[in-house]
C-alpha cells in the first residue's frame, strides 16, 4: 500500500519521489525527476515539472503549474491559479530549456491567488505575496508585497498577521512573536537578533 494518495485521474511519471502522507488530487501530472515532500496537498489540475523540488507540508491550490527550476521549501502555500515562469525571454521557435532560471520560495512563504512570479527570484521566508501581484524582484523575509509590480507594503509575522512597528520594534497581536526592523528592507525576530 502506498504511503501517499494519488487520485486515479492523475498521472505520475517515474522516477519521482513522493513523501509519506502527501495527497495528489484530480487531473494532476507529476513529471519524472521531481521531488515532493511529506504531507503535501496538491490540488486539482496541478502540473509539477521535471526537477521541481517541494519541501514538506507544501499546499498547492487548484490550477497551478510548477515549472522546472522552481524550488519550494517547507510549509509554502501556493494560491489558486498563481503562475510561475522559468524563461525570461521565451519564443515558441527558439529552444531555451538550457536557460531555465531557478526560482526559490523559502520556508513558510505564501503566494496569493492569480499572482505571477517572474523566474530567477527568491521569495523570502514567511513572506506574503498578495493576490494578483506580479513579482519582478527578490522579496525579503516577512515582507508583505502586492501590486504590479509587487512592492513592499508592510511586514507579516510567521503566523500571517500584519505587523505594526513602533520605531524599530513590533510585537505580533496574534501570537506575541517580537520583531526588530534592521533597515527599510529587512526585519528579523527578536530571537534571531540575540544570536
Amino acid at each position: 500500500m502506498a504511503e501517499y494518495f494519488v487520485h486515479p485521474s492523475s498521472y505520475i511519471d517515474e522516477p519521482c519521489r513522493i513523501g509519506r502522507g502527501t495527497k495528489i488530487w484530480h487531473f494532476c501530472h507529476i513529471m519524472k525527476d521531481s521531488v515532493i515532500g511529506e504531507n503535501c496537498v496538491i490540488g486539482q489540475n496541478v502540473f509539477i515539472g521535471s526537477g521541481v523540488i517541494l519541501g514538506n507540508n507544501v499546499k498547492i491550490q487548484n490550477n497551478v503549474s510548477v515549472y522546472s527550476g522552481v524550488i519550494c521549501e517547507d510549509d509554502v502555500f501556493l494560491g489558486p491559479s498563481m503562475v510561475f515562469t522559468n524563461v525570461i525571454n521565451p519564443r515558441a521557435f527558439i529552444e531555451r530549456k538550457d536557460e531555465f532560471r531557478t526560482t526559490r520560495i523559502k520556508k513558510g512563504a505564501t503566494i496569493g491567488a492569480n499572482a505571477t512570479i517572474v523566474c530567477g527570484y527568491t521569495i523570502g521566508s514567511y513572506a506574503m505575496v498578495g493576490a494578483g501581484s506580479v513579482v519582478t524582484s527578490d522579496v525579503p523575509d516577512y515582507a508583505l508585497v502586492y501590486g504590479v509590480p509587487a512592492r513592499i507594503q508592510g511586514w507579516v509575522c510567521r503566523c500571517g498577521e500584519k505587523l505594526s512597528f513602533a520605531g524599530d520594534k513590533a510585537t505580533c497581536t496574534g501570537c506575541g512573536l517580537q520583531y526588530v526592523k534592521k533597515d527599510l528592507n529587512r526585519i528579523i525576530t527578536y530571537e534571531e537578533e540575540q544570536v
